[in-house]
């Protein structure tokens, strides 16, 4: 459910996995490009799709029959699309979310949002997660993720859907550990992206990855995610895939607003979703929620969405008081 960049990559590991897929677009003119030529030309042009995915406009049509659902659309806008989607969605279908965001307004994590919008059980719905960068993913270099989910049989089935000769899949019953590894690491390759425009080098950015991490740990125990999650590719190998490449959204806005950009000069020439732009006010919220200190995480949303200057938010994370460390330092 979704034609972006992600979504149609998924189609691609989905049906080079053995599978037939269906996938909504929007626009008529993609669908048919997709039908018509097996391209998406917007996102992939020249990249030859397979020819077991059909594209359609129409919701209904691509959900006949699905065993399994995946949604690819911008965090924010989940909820409403699938309010629109629940009514012919599959009864016994696995809803897989792709999405690396948490939810404005609500603090909700994806999974959350579609419990209680199409009303569907926990054990039916996983979380795919990793270190997934699209283009790469398009050139068939190899790469893994996870498919987490409540119940193990549910993520073993997801896993097998889509497990290729270069798409690797691991399994997981650590949900919410796998959404707030995708959702915050999105906040903290934001002030990577700052700090690279700035002309700053590794010991910078190995200091943000590093002290990130221990913001997303901090997080996930207080929300009772496993914190060895953290450790592996849903963790520690997504941030450092987004903190590190410059394919990477979130990096790649943070390091225009580093070179002097502003918030909305970046916003108007970014034609795909930086999930963290958005997220880090509402990840922000959940941490005082749950009285969580994440010191990165404040400045990035105090600079995106307050108006603090970055060398103001610089001074205020470079000069706050040390505390003890549980995660390590």
């Amino acid at each position: 459910m979704g034609a972006g960049s992600w979504g149609t990559l998924f189609a691609k590991v989905l049906a080079d996995a053995g599978c037939e897929v269906k996938v909504l677009g929007r626009r008529q003119e993609i669908v048919e490009a997709i039908n018509d030529r097996h391209e998406n030309p917007d996102y992939f042009p020249g990249m030859t799709l397979p020819s077991e995915i059909r594209a359609t406009v129409d919701a209904a049509d691509a959900l006949a029959g699905a065993e399994f659902v995946a949604l690819a659309v911008p965090a924010q806008t989940l909820r409403a699309n699938l309010s629109v989607w629940a009514p012919v969605l599959p009864i016994d279908g696995v809803m897989i979310s792709l999405m690396k965001g948490i939810e404005l307004g609500t603090g909700k994590r994806m999974s959350e949002v579609i419990q209680e919008v199409a009303d569907v059980p926990a054990e039916r719905i996983s979380v795919v997660s990793g270190p997934n960068l699209a283009p790469e993913i398009a050139e068939g270099q190899p790469c893994a993720a996870v498919a987490s989910c409540a119940d193990e049989t549910t993520a073993q089935r997801v896993q097998a859907a889509c497990m290729t000769p270069y798409f690797r899949v691991y399994t997981s019953t650590d949900v919410i550990g796998c959404e707030l590894g995708g959702a915050v690491k999105n906040v903290i390759a934001l002030c990577v992206g700052v700090t690279a425009g700035l002309g700053y080098g590794d010991n910078t950015r190995a200091m943000l990855m590093t002290r990130g991490l221990a913001e997303i740990t901090r997080l996930g125990a207080a929300l009772g995610a496993d914190e060895h999650t953290f450790a592996g590719l849903a963790g520690l190998g997504d941030l450092v895939a987004s903190c590190s490449s410059p394919l990477a959204r979130n990096r790649t806005f943070g390091e225009k607003l580093g070179r002097g950009m502003t918030v909305e000069q970046v916003i108007a020439i970014t034609e795909q979703t930086a999930e963290g732009v958005k997220s880090s006010e509402a990840v922000l919220e959940l941490a005082r929620k749950h009285n969580v200190e994440m010191p990165i995480t404040e400045m990035v949303a105090s600079v995106i969405h307050h108006g603090m200057s970055i060398r103001d938010a610089t001074t205020a994370l470079m000069t706050r008081s040390p505390k003890p460390e549980r995660y390590g330092v």
